[in-house]
């Protein structure tokens, strides 16, 4: 994820290790574009890993992302208007925390058969000019008929001097998308076994990339999610790489 200021100030500040894309709040696999949000009480917990597959160690994409340990909380007691709250600890970097909230109306909320709509932040760091991305997103979406899952659709902005391409061009805002499916329900209905999805985000940036996914609940609070995730500037965070994240519900 570096270009040539950002390999001096990774260097000086992140010991030299890329950090993951997002610091992100409730997500459906790689980017924030998702139209749900934690209900009230609800904790939730994440372990999410990035590595290289049959790529040399080094700094040009054989370099795994540090180690993302979440936790995201559902905070307002209401049910057409939801929010959540919560924060991601990177090792190994020298300013491991950042922080991430969401707000706004699910599903059906606003009126019958209304989208969601939320508006949100991710990267919020706490280091100056290194950490504080402070990435702004609003994301919309619905249950598709017919059983083909859900979309979700928005777009971001950020920090116009941490958002830069491997070419020295700001690429400061961008769009994203995904999708969702659930697949393989219990006998009582209450949640699925086996969910896919797939989401992308643009821009030649640290931000920009994703890949398709699939997860396996092994209750209705426990699920293990994997699969690949392509980049859209090779020359910051590698061309790909392989995710296993690690899911729970509290």
């Amino acid at each position: 994820m570096r270009i040539s200021w950002f390999k001096i100030l990774s260097a000086v500040l992140l010991a030299g290790v890329p950090m993951p894309a997002s610091a992100t709040p409730t997500t459906v696999f790689f980017t924030p574009c998702s139209i749900d949000i934690q209900g009230f009480k609800s904790v939730h917990l994440t372990y999410d890993s990035y590595f290289t597959v049959a790529e040399k160690g080094g700094t040009r994409g054989g370099a795994a992302f540090p180690v993302d340990m979440g936790l995201t909380v559902g905070v307002l007691p209401f049910e057409k208007f939801q929010a959540e709250v919560g924060f991601d600890w990177f090792e190994p970097t020298d300013y491991p925390l950042v922080l991430n909230a969401k707000m706004g109306f699910p599903e059906g909320a606003m009126f019958a058969g209304a989208p969601a709509l939320q508006v949100g932040v991710f990267n919020a760091g706490v280091k100056k000019d290194a950490t504080d991305m402070n990435a702004i997103d609003a994301v919309t979406g619905m249950t598709l008929p017919m059983g083909l899952g859900r979309v979700h659709l928005g777009g971001y902005t950020g920090k116009k001097e941490l958002l830069v391409g491997s070419d020295g061009k700001t690429a400061q805002a961008g769009f994203m998308g995904a999708w969702d499916l659930s697949l393989l329900p219990v006998a009582d209905g209450s949640y699925s076994r086996l969910g896919l999805c797939a989401d992308w985000m643009s821009g030649k940036n640290v931000l920009g990339g994703g890949g398709p996914g699939a997860a396996w609940y092994f209750s209705k609070n426990a699920s293990i999610l994997t699969g690949p995730v392509w980049f859209n500037d090779r020359e910051l965070n590698g061309k790909w790489k392989w995710t296993m994240q690690f899911d729970a519900n509290i």
